[in-house]
């Protein structure tokens, strides 16, 4: 027995040791991948989808109120006051007799049920303003779907470039290393100044504080990307993807005639003004008449035994008509409040299509920008590179300076951050200009 409990203590060891390790194996996130992920993870789009299901509980609420309701109630009488009867007394002279008399049984159970016949409009208007509001929430839910996927390429595209970046760096403290051992050579020998020496050795130590900066920007932006996919900040993840330049041409009367059709936040304010007229009839309702049918069935006994004989029944329908005649002016105030939300609704539907306008054409500016700088800064990059090694061979042959070969370094640096920086905001603007056009993830969708 000990053997066996040893050997199950081993694989038990063995495989929760090997489950530790499948979980914390590396995980390949690309774009796609990590929008995909994000949809099934972030807590803060799976909240917004329960709403789903809260609506379509208030859907089922208001269609119950057309079947009928059945209530069964049991009745035990603690204590009772009896009626006293006094008859006259059928013997000249005697005083009248006082007779106590039960006109209630200790126990009784019965069955209610009721069922509006007429109800002057409410129940159909209510039930409508639930489909209406659940319709509302599926939009409320495509737009934090929409909001998702931005959110999920902005942080993905900010890892690419914070990479970018760091690979820059890092060529540049290359390039400066590199440098600095030329001129050492050079200065070892006599050919290079103790000024060129030490100018290279301080262009190393002042790249260096820039490199871990890139590399702490690197690490931020992998764990806000892990943040948005609901990971673990721990897991171990390596992120595939290129910022490129993918062209695209947008006709800004085609783009926002589509943008205003697409929209979530456009079908929702519809939706909600739908909602507002659905109460205005319910509102205007009130002073209507209702008319229900109920009905009760009730056995009752003096004792808790079941028998025949012990218990008594008895059974009522009814037709029952309410008809309102004065409730303090409550409906005419309500009805000013409804149309009132109407009004208000109807106004923030034109500033909301004014505000999607802006967005757009804002976004196309914002990628014309980016696609512009973008062009410009490729050559750029080309002849950085051309410049810093012209300004290498014009050094080791004695025709320029360290400072010479500094500036060509800082410059190819630069030229690479801006193309990234280029790439980066072309791409940005385009995920702006979509989500701007309520175009989801999926376009089948």
């Amino acid at each position: 027995m000990k053997k066996a409990g040893k050997i199950f203590l081993v694989l038990l060891l063995f495989f929760g040791a090997g489950r530790f390790i499948f979980s914390q194996e590396k995980i390949t996130l690309t774009l796609e991948e990590s929008i995909r992920l994000a949809l099934s993870q972030n807590p803060f789009y799976l909240a917004s989808k329960e709403k789903v299901e809260g609506a379509n509980s208030l859907v089922r609420e208001a269609a119950s109120r057309f079947f009928p309701s059945l209530n069964a109630q049991g009745t035990y009488i603690m204590d009772e006051k009896l009626f006293v009867l006094e008859f006259p007394s059928f013997i000249p002279g005697q005083p009248p007799q006082r007779v106590s008399i039960d006109f209630t049984k200790n126990y009784q159970l019965s069955l209610a049920f009721s069922l509006p016949l007429f109800s002057g409009g409410r129940l159909i208007s209510g039930y409508k303003q639930a489909q209406y509001n659940l319709l509302s929430t599926k939009e409320t839910v495509r737009q934090s779907k929409q909001e998702t996927v931005f959110n999920v390429k902005s942080a993905f595209y900010g890892y690419l470039l914070a990479k970018k970046f760091v690979e820059a760096t890092e060529e540049a403290v290359g390039l400066a290393e590199k440098h600095f051992t030329n001129v050492k050579n050079l200065y070892e020998v006599g050919m290079a100044s103790k000024f060129d020496l030490l100018r290279s050795e301080v262009q190393v130590a002042n790249l260096r504080p820039q490199l871990i900066r890139a590399r702490n920007s690197l690490s931020v932006a992998e764990l806000s990307l892990k943040t948005l996919l609901g990971l673990d900040l721990s897991q171990a993840v390596e992120i595939k993807g290129e910022l490129t330049y993918e062209p695209f041409e947008a006709n800004v009367d085609e783009v926002v005639t589509r943008a205003l059709l697409s929209r979530p936040e456009i079908s929702q304010l519809e939706y909600q003004r739908q909602m507002a007229g659905e109460m205005l009839k319910i509102v205007r309702a009130a002073d209507l008449p209702t008319l229900a049918i109920g009905g009760n069935y009730s056995f009752w006994s003096n004792y808790l035994n079941i028998k025949e004989r012990n218990w008594q029944s008895f059974y009522t329908f009814s037709l029952v008509l309410t008809v309102p005649i004065f409730n303090g002016f409550v409906t005419s105030a309500k009805i000013a409040q409804s149309k009132a939300t109407i009004k208000e609704i109807e106004f923030s539907q034109k500033g909301l299509a004014e505000m999607i306008k802006f967005e757009v054409k804002q976004a196309i500016l914002n990628l014309n920008q980016a696609k512009e700088s973008l062009l410009s800064q490729e050559k750029n990059v080309e002849q950085a590179q051309e410049s810093v090694r012209i300004a290498e061979l014009n050094f080791s042959e004695g025709l320029a300076t360290t400072l010479d070969v500094s500036s060509a370094q800082v410059a190819l640096t630069q030229a690479k951050t801006n193309y990234s920086q280029a790439l980066f905001d072309y791409a940005l603007s385009l995920a702006q200009l979509e989500k701007a056009m309520g175009i989801g993830w999926n376009e089948n969708e």
